[in-house]
């Protein structure tokens, strides 16, 4: 015999993640995000390399229930997210990988199309940003921010990898922007997209 109904397997998923965690240095609701990311991976390592700052969940849940566009850097983080969740808030998704724009410029200027994609998204006055992928995509994002063109409501930051990933998003955790990283390699699309819909189904429920 074995669990069939999706929620009752996803909850008993959560219990079971509530049991390894045991106590730690997170808020009630920090914690919800990160036994949600925990849950996408199967990774328990994530409780111990999870890094908020400047107070990202209130300002993140202010900025989703304000409506808005939120920036995705991929194709996977975009399917990832919850759609029925998200047509529940005020906002909208874009990405901008694909976008002929963004390939044009990355040849112009001898950069990765994730950095030319994020220009496009600020340029179009988007300031939430979901980063799974693409060091140059958060390291573009702070170029900006000092640049004093994008002053970003919250930035979910978790790039995975070994070449730019790591220090990133330490780069990342030097701003006092809201914001969410890990520390060391892990991370990706579908970390990022759990970040979001963490955060979405506080706001508009399951």
């Amino acid at each position: 015999m074995y669990i069939k109904k999706p929620m009752e397997i996803e909850n008993k998923s959560m219990d079971i993640i509530e049991d390894v965690m045991g106590d730690t240095n997170f808020s009630p609701e920090e914690k919800i995000v990160v036994k949600r990311m925990i849950h996408t991976t199967g990774d328990f390592d994530y409780r111990n390399i999870v890094e908020f700052k400047g107070d990202f969940l209130n300002n993140a849940i202010s900025a989703i229930k304000s409506g808005g566009t939120i920036y995705t850097d991929t194709k996977m983080a975009y399917s990832g997210i919850n759609k029925t969740a998200l047509s529940k808030t005020g906002c909208e998704l874009k990405y901008f990988i694909d976008d002929e724009r963004a390939k044009k410029f990355s040849k112009e200027l001898g950069t990765t199309r994730s950095a030319c994609a994020v220009d496009l998204a600020v340029s179009e006055g988007i300031d939430m940003f979901v980063i799974g992928n693409a060091p140059t995509a958060l390291f573009r994002i702070l170029e900006l921010v000092d640049a004093g063109k994008v002053d970003p409501k919250f930035v979910i930051g978790v790039p995975v990898g070994f070449v730019g990933a790591k220090e990133s998003r330490e780069e990342l955790r030097k701003y006092n922007i809201p914001s969410i990283s890990t520390v060391g390699t892990k991370g990706g699309s579908n970390v990022a997209a759990s970040i979001v819909n963490a955060l979405l189904y506080m706001v508009v429920g399951r």
